[in-house]
């Protein structure tokens, strides 16, 4: 058997297959290598070492993992960079995080060239897969030389929280000064939590933006392993199934709002397809209610994982077999990781009863950087939050109940609202729902739902009344929506987080919430 890494196979098997595009172009290992290492060498001539920081903004592809590979290799910070966010968005992230170097896509010429004359970045620091004015050529970088670059050490992935809450914060990590060469033991443990071994005939359908953390990971983590790349460049539900049978894959790493869209195609079609090669169809990043995740099962086999993690590390994973007998929870803590779920006072809440969920994984640790406060608050006892709420039962298995930040306390009573929302998108005239407080001034605060409603039906007082009733027999009275408003959809971003914010937000505007 080959040896794994990425440098290794391009050693000893260049023409395995690495990466499957868009288009259908294949890259090999052999070519993976030799672009990488080309990049890499042209940001060492640039000036660029070990500590720096350098931001992506490209689209799925060839293009944005040679350029990863190639930033790691050199002990660069990697902040790949959401391309649905305005350029006044990239701007910030560009200046928040000190990039010495930015690579972006002419797909986004016009946002990429406001960002980086906002940020201040120098002609000399920008490159351009194709052509953007002011931006050197990509292609052309390092073009030069030959043999991989200098000095060469491991970098870090630094991603930006998603911003739901306010103003995103990079996640940075220390370097560990790691052999590129080497693929770290923690690859081969965490691939190892859902079956993945390497090489072992397998095959990634990559099918959301590889500027989310796991997406990046679950990606880079297989071309590690010597398993072909299949990337998709956006979801389309019926691609998703043509390109499973078609190169056979085996795993894929989703969230609940795509097994939406994959329940939604017509039953005719889904049963043509075949999907018996997916082992691991791996998915997480959003609450999966309850009877999407049962169709799934239902459809696809015991072979449905969840798990529950964050960018800042540690987590927890629960197989099918276990969903089953413990129905909405996301599992137990990993190997080697710990979860707890505490108080205000730092003490363990009883089995049963939610508190904050604080994770931990061995030794990692992390700063939001530029935000020390936000550190500090993030952190207790070697352990850290992301602000979940949620409980532990006896045997050690976590339900999350919600975000902090989205708690309503309305009569000081506590109410959450993925639980409403849950039993909402439930009823078959609702695509998706979000449900927040608002201002009220004898309770503190009310329930207000927001409703996308399904394909063909129409919004309205009627369909207020059935939802109401149809919740009626399945949430106390206190937990009912006051209000229900309609919209053709909801903010999500593409990987499915929704930006509540943007709907709560004007309820608030010159109040202040008691969370």
């Amino acid at each position: 058997m080959t040896g794994i890494g990425m440098w290794t196979i391009a050693t000893e098997n260049p023409q395995h297959t690495a990466i499957v595009e868009p288009g259908g172009r294949t890259l090999t290992y052999g070519e993976l290598a030799a672009e990488s290492d080309r990049i890499g060498r042209g940001l060492r001539a640039a000036g660029l070492g070990a500590g720096d920081t350098i931001a992506l903004l490209l689209p799925n592809g060839a293009d944005i993992l040679a350029a990863y590979f190639a930033a790691i290799q050199i002990g660069l910070h990697v902040v790949p960079m959401n391309w649905h966010l305005t350029a006044a968005e990239l701007g910030y992230i560009l200046r928040d995080s000190g990039a010495a170097a930015f690579i972006a896509h002419e797909r986004f010429a016009d946002a990429a060239r406001s960002a980086a004359d906002e940020a201040g970045l120098p002609a000399t620091s920008r490159f351009a897969a194709g052509e953007i004015p002011g931006f050197g050529p990509l292609a052309a970088l390092g073009s030069g030389g030959s043999g991989r670059p200098s000095d060469r050490t491991v970098g870090a992935l630094m991603v930006y929280t998603s911003g739901t809450s306010g103003r995103p914060k990079g996640v940075r990590r220390p370097l560990l000064g790691l052999d590129p060469d080497q693929v770290p033991p923690v690859s081969l443990w965490f691939f190892g939590l859902f079956g993945l071994r390497p090489f072992d005939d397998h095959v990634h359908l990559c099918c959301s933006p590889l500027y989310h953390t796991a997406v990046m990971n679950f990606a880079v983590i297989s071309i590690q392993f010597g398993h072909t790349v299949v990337v998709m460049d956006h979801w389309d539900a019926a691609d998703f199934l043509r390109l499973t049978e078609r190169h056979r894959a085996t795993h894929s790493h989703m969230v609940p709002t795509q097994f939406r869209r994959l329940l939604a195609l017509p039953a005719s079609y889904r049963t043509q397809v075949d999907v018996s090669s997916m082992r691991a169809m791996i998915h997480g990043a959003a609450p999966c209610p309850q009877p999407v995740k049962r169709q799934m099962l239902d459809w696809f086999g015991p072979v449905v994982i969840e798990y529950y993690a964050a960018s800042e590390g540690g987590g927890t994973l629960i197989t099918a077999a276990d969903w089953l007998q413990r129905p909405g929870s996301v599992g137990r803590a990993w190997p080697g990781s710990r979860v707890r779920v505490l108080d205000d006072d730092g003490k363990d809440r009883p089995p049963g009863e939610p508190g904050t969920v604080y994770l931990q994984m061995g030794d990692a640790t992390f700063e939001y950087h530029g935000d020390a406060e936000k550190t500090r608050a993030s952190w207790r006892d070697r352990m850290f939050t992301v602000g979940d709420i949620g409980y532990l039962d006896d045997d050690g298995y976590l339900y999350l109940c919600d975000r902090a930040s989205d708690v309503i306390i309305t009569g000081g009573v506590n109410v959450y609202p993925a639980e409403i929302e849950n039993e909402l998108t439930v009823h078959p005239a609702v695509a998706d729902a979000a449900v927040f407080g608002i201002p009220h001034d004898e309770w503190g605060e009310e329930i207000k739902a927001v409703v996308q409603p399904a394909t063909g039906v129409t919004p309205g007082p009627a369909l207020t009344t059935e939802l109401l009733a149809f919740l009626t027999g399945r949430l106390a009275r206190f937990k009912l929506p006051r209000t229900v408003d309609y919209v053709e959809a909801l903010p999500r971003d593409p990987n499915g987080k929704l930006y509540k914010r943007h709907l709560r937000d004007p309820y608030w505007s010159g109040r202040d919430r008691a969370i």
